[in-house]
């Protein structure tokens, strides 16, 4: 029987491992998560307003508007708005 088997059956029992072993185990535990999390990030691309505008040919007017309803956020770092490139994104799905 393998590990799983005796968990999925309930079974009561006791196991002994070694310190070293334990502690190498969460090591190699640890490891694997930092890969997956690396894996799974990707960088955050933005795109100024003019540069929304001219990719959703749209005016600057009509993204004020949409910001004003909560339909497209922007990100504003300083006096310079900037908008996710993943928000752009998802609205060409909402459109398909």
């Amino acid at each position: 029987m393998d590990l799983e088997s005796l968990l999925n059956n309930g079974c009561n029992i006791s196991v002994t491992i070694a310190l070293s072993d334990l502690k190498e185990w969460a090591l190699d535990l640890i490891k694997q998560g930092i890969e997956i999390g690396r894996d799974q990030k990707t960088p955050e691309s933005y795109l100024t307003q003019k540069e929304v505008a001219e990719k959703l040919n749209v005016s600057e007017n009509t993204l004020w508007r949409w910001k004003k309803i909560g339909y497209l956020s922007p990100v504003k770092v300083g006096n310079s708005v900037y908008y996710k490139l993943s928000d752009i994104e998802k609205l060409y799905k909402k459109e398909d």
